[in-house]
């Protein structure tokens, strides 16, 4: 009698569907930049912080949670960044003496170097602060850029504009929400010692003419404590709980074209606040290579040559043996 085989039954998975990762802003058309934070060799604490800083700064179009090991090479990462749509790296390193910090387009460069000579950490900045301020959605849009006294006419300076230009969405003013507008990334060149000031900052808005008790009344949804009070008029008209005046100066006010939240309303006069957020970062401009962290170098400091070339060594050296491996 003839024997059938039974055919294991497979089960069946359903493929799961990924969401299309958005690529390209859907207003002003152009491709949204992406980015990747992280180093070059081993870090000392401060410094790992201070990447951490940076990655939170780049966000939401930066890989917060980026996992990296020792065995990893700058190949690595460009392999992975073409599939994640990654456009710019950044890019920190030590040598014995001096942190730097490399901007680098992907995948063919160009590459800007920077030599750390100051910096400090976000907590350091919000510990000096009496009220710091970070809202839980200050980093859901990405910061804008403001770039002050780099136009010299100097190609390397023009070079870096175009680079820290690139490396955050472009907005339209026409259609930008105002309400999106929480933080701003300031770079200020400074001619004399050639050094460019990197500041963090988010934006704050607070309605002119209306007292700082009002404010947080309108803001925080609560009954406010009136048994000390005569009457309902006293809350408004009590000096001393912060004058009504407060950031009205004619310079720092705008015309709203729209609302933002519930206190500051299109039409009216709101004065701009900045709150710096950090981190903070003092650079300066040492190399431009026309390669991904390699090619015809466009730009050299001859003064920090030496040492930015000694890093240079090193590092290549141990991306080779990694390979080699």
């Amino acid at each position: 009698m003839a024997r059938f085989r039974n055919k294991k039954k497979v089960a069946f998975v359903k493929p799961i569907k990924k969401q299309p990762q958005q690529n390209v802003d859907h207003v002003t058309g152009d491709k949204i930049p992406r980015s990747f934070v992280f180093s070059r060799l081993k870090l000392p604490a401060s410094l790992k912080q201070l990447q951490a800083d940076l990655r939170k700064m780049m966000l939401p179009y930066t890989a917060l949670n980026l996992k990296e090991k020792k065995r990893n090479n700058l190949k690595d990462f460009l392999n992975v960044a073409g599939p994640m749509g990654v456009t710019h790296f950044l890019m920190l390193s030590k040598t014995g003496t001096s942190p730097y910090l490399r901007v680098a387009r992907t995948p063919q460069g160009p590459t800007l170097t920077f030599k750390i000579q100051e910096y400090s950490l976000a907590v350091d900045i919000t510990n000096s602060q009496l009220r710091p301020r970070v809202p839980k959605d200050l980093f859901k849009n990405s910061p804008l850029i403001v770039l002050s006294g780099f136009g010299t006419g100097e190609q390397h300076l023009k070079l870096t504009t175009i680079m820290f230009q690139n490396i955050f969405p472009s907005i339209d003013i026409k259609t930008v929400k105002l309400s999106s507008c929480q933080r701003i990334v300031l770079l200020n060149y400074n001619k004399e010692t050639k050094l460019i000031d990197f500041r963090h900052y988010s934006i704050r808005l607070q309605p002119v003419g209306v007292s700082r008790r009002i404010r947080k009344f309108v803001q925080n949804h609560k009954v406010p404590d009136l048994r000390s009070l005569q009457d309902v008029s006293d809350f408004i008209t009590k000096a001393g709980y912060g004058s009504e005046s407060e950031g009205d100066e004619e310079g720092a006010t705008v015309s709203l074209a729209s609302d933002v939240g519930r206190v500051n309303k299109a039409a009216t006069k709101s004065a701009v606040k900045l709150q710096e957020i950090g981190p903070r970062m003092t650079l300066e401009l040492i190399k431009i290579e026309d390669g991904l962290c390699s090619g015809t170098v466009i730009f050299g400091n001859s003064g920090e040559k030496k040492e930015q070339e000694e890093d240079d060594d090193v590092s290549k050296g141990s991306e080779d043996d990694m390979m080699d491996d």
